[in-house]
């Protein structure tokens, strides 16, 4: 099971204020050991929203919204993606998180099984295809 971890934005983050080396070699080796487990897929910190862009969509038409955005509980300031049997083992390694304050939301990626009829054969296939492409580059990129 795949779980996308979101790390709610706060004000510092949202300010731009870069975390203290403490917070950075704490994340580190948390990060460290997520690998060393074989359950860390990806994992990134965000730019503030001043930096970003929303792309509304309504219909046919599309409205950019640049950024700052207003609302910060609804912002995210990184993410980690993991591999794991279970939410409850996804939980447990978050609360061994070097996090201090604020709050993090872990929500299951959805598998292609959980379609159902909906995903037909050249779906999946076209799914495993782009899965297989995307991986190639990332290879190619390091």
């Amino acid at each position: 099971m795949r779980f996308m971890v979101l790390v709610k934005a706060n004000k510092d983050s949202e300010a731009g204020v870069m975390p203290s080396t403490e917070l950075l070699t704490a994340m580190g080796k948390f990060n460290e050991e997520l690998v060393k487990a074989g359950v860390l897929l990806a994992g990134e910190g965000l730019h503030p929203s001043s930096r970003g862009a929303r792309v509304r969509c309504d219909g046919l038409k599309r409205t950019v919204i640049d950024g700052p955005f207003a609302e910060t509980k609804e912002l995210l300031a990184g993410f980690w993606l993991l591999q794991v049997k279970s939410k409850e083992e996804a939980i447990e390694w978050i609360k061994r998180s070097p996090f201090q304050e604020g709050e993090i939301e872990i929500r299951q990626v959805f598998e292609a099984s959980d379609f159902g009829d909906s995903m037909t054969p050249e779906l999946l296939a076209q799914e495993d295809r782009l899965r297989a492409e995307t991986e190639a580059r990332g290879k190619a990129g390091n």
